[in-house]
């Protein structure tokens, strides 16, 4: 159930990064624009359709996670275990929660057929700085798939830190699986357990710029 529901997130959530930094761009012509051109790469590239792992990778990190605000969505991921947490494992939890979601995303993005994505409209006042931007999606046979997207304005523009598909919430999903691992094994047992489960990975992600 979770790669299905983070299938939906990686088709539906492609926002680039370098629209991302017009600051002035509204939230829902951001996604929905976006959004389309990695729908047409993941259409036109046949080496992402043969499932090319290290080309997959490298469509995550350009176009999907610079428009995520990692360190928001690992603290409400943790919920009360993150004021416990030190600082060097805050670190650790954000970096590791990330590789989460590069290795998921990219996994999930070759099973990618003829889903399409629909934006609502969305009223947005000028001195908004959190919005839910609504989008469903759509594939043939199926009834219409749900997604909020929960977005706040930075400095660099709008930035993702939470998506709910089909009701189910991104960060609570995981609030209660970290929370689980934490009862059982602590803080340092979570960022093992998400380190362990990156090295698992056939594939390394793509460098980052200027690595």
């Amino acid at each position: 159930m979770l790669r299905s529901f983070l299938l939906l997130l990686a088709l539906a959530l492609g926002l680039n990064a370098s629209v991302a930094r017009a600051n002035d761009t509204p939230p829902d012509v951001l996604a929905r624009t976006t959004s389309q051109e990695v729908l047409a790469i993941l259409k036109q590239d046949k080496t992402i359709q043969s499932g090319n792992q290290s080309k997959v990778y490298q469509l995550v990190e350009a176009k999907i996670l610079p428009n995520f605000d990692f360190n928001r969505m690992t603290q409400l991921a943790l919920g009360k275990h993150w004021p416990r947490a030190t600082a060097k494992q805050k670190q650790e939890l954000v970096t590791e929660f990330r590789n989460l979601l590069v290795r998921t995303y990219s996994s999930s993005l070759t099973e990618f057929t003829d889903q399409t994505v629909e934006f609502k409209p969305l009223t947005i006042k000028p001195d908004d700085t959190d919005v839910t931007v609504r989008s469903e999606i759509r594939q043939p046979g199926g009834q219409p798939i749900p997604i909020d997207y929960s977005m706040y304005k930075t400095s660099f523009g709008w930035k993702v830190y939470d998506v709910t598909i089909d009701r189910v919430s991104l960060v609570t999903n995981y609030r209660a699986t970290f929370a689980s691992t934490i009862r059982q094994s602590g803080i340092d047992g979570l960022i093992k357990t998400l380190a362990t489960q990156s090295a698992r990975s056939e594939v390394k992600p793509a460098p980052r710029p200027g690595s």
